[in-house]
């Protein structure tokens, strides 16, 4: 069975993140957040590339399989179920569903890790992803 891998970035250093992603053999990060954007420093996209590139990981984007900001906000607010219901609506839409394709088909072929912001993964929609998209893979959340 194929395996994924989870990881947010939520009080931690850069050091510790691509530390815990080099350990793994992570060779790609898929960035599902729906703005690719952080005030923690070197988390935003073009940073966090750079960063990723510099320990010998590829970065991808999949904007369409981040939580909508009504989704993220009952995140915030601690309403999984809102969050649940939210996220399953937005896997429904066409891009959404062509980028999870895709996503399967790199965590298939290569070491993948799913990014997020959230420390813990059943907090975060990027476990409602795996569920959805990846339900035949094995899970190994990261912490670092």
């Amino acid at each position: 069975m194929p395996t994924v891998w989870t990881i947010g970035y939520e009080q931690t250093t850069m050091a510790a993140f691509l530390a815990a992603l080099t350990g793994a053999g992570v060779e790609v990060l898929a960035d599902v957040r729906a703005i690719a954007a952080s005030r923690r420093p070197g988390f935003s996209k073009t940073a966090l590339a750079a960063n990723l590139a510099g320990a010998g990981i590829e970065y991808r984007h999949f904007r369409a399989l981040g939580t909508p900001a009504d989704g993220r906000a009952a995140a915030r607010a601690g309403n999984h179920a809102a969050l649940k219901r939210i996220y399953a609506g937005q896997l429904e839409l066409p891009e959404a569903m062509a980028a999870g394709a895709q996503l399967a088909e790199l965590a298939g072929e290569r070491r993948t890790a799913l990014l997020c912001y959230e420390r813990d993964p059943v907090c975060c929609h990027r476990t409602l992803l795996r569920a959805a998209v990846l339900d035949t893979f094995d899970t190994v959340d990261l912490y670092p």
